[in-house]
């Protein structure tokens, strides 16, 4: 059974989160046989440094936009990938991401907003990080352990996503990316500037699309 049931109602666990871990391995491979993969923006490219447009039209285009973006993510070996990685200026992202507990999350956020954690939840953790727009470069960056996002589904339906660990990590940071950030910009200068040089000495595992 899909997130999205055939009535259009959403499946929510008691706390109201979107259960997005059923059935994720059939949902992934149903979105990915039905798109395209595209090659990755990487850092420098204009789409990628703005805040993107908000859904507004949740019709055929938007859905043959998700099935790509989970091709692309697949295609790159990624956790999340937001539409501006694929040049497309909109507030969605995809991920299929496994939480610190190893549970797998498979879904599609529009128009995300991260909400405000109460300051006895901001429990920081302080791992490596990447982006399949900045390839072949990590590094260590603080983020709370536990984030919520709140937007809308691929049907208009309001949604919230919760995520721990490594999952929280990636809500965010796709989040950022449709608010025009990338990780490497929360670093110091001396740490993006070690990110950019890993960059430049690596070669990216998947297409790119180069910056002109």
């Amino acid at each position: 059974m899909s997130q999205q049931e055939t009535d259009g109602r959403i499946d929510v666990d008691d706390e109201g989160f979107v259960v997005d871990t059923e059935d994720c391995e059939e949902r992934e491979a149903a979105y990915r046989a039905r798109g395209t993969s595209r090659p990755i923006t990487v850092v420098g490219n204009p789409v990628l440094h703005k805040e993107c447009k908000d859904v507004t039209a949740f019709d055929d285009e938007l859905a043959q936009l998700i099935d790509d973006m989970f091709a692309s993510q697949k295609r790159a070996e990624g956790v999340g990938l937001a539409a501006n990685q694929i040049g497309v200026d909109l507030k969605v992202f995809v991920y299929d991401c496994p939480d610190d507990d190893g549970k797998r999350h498979t879904g599609v956020v529009c128009n995300p907003v991260l909400e405000e954690l109460a300051p006895e939840m901001r429990v920081l953790d302080d791992s490596n990080e990447g982006c399949l727009s900045v390839p072949t470069a990590y590094a260590s960056l603080a983020r709370p352990d536990y984030a919520v996002v709140r937007g809308q589904d691929a049907q208009g339906n309001p949604i919230r996503v919760k995520g721990t660990g490594y999952f929280a990590r990636c809500l965010q940071h796709e989040t950022d990316h449709l608010y025009g950030y990338l990780y490497i910009d929360r670093l110091s200068k001396r740490e993006r500037k070690d990110a950019l040089r890993q960059m430049a000495e690596g070669t990216p595992r998947y297409e790119t699309v180069p910056n002109a």
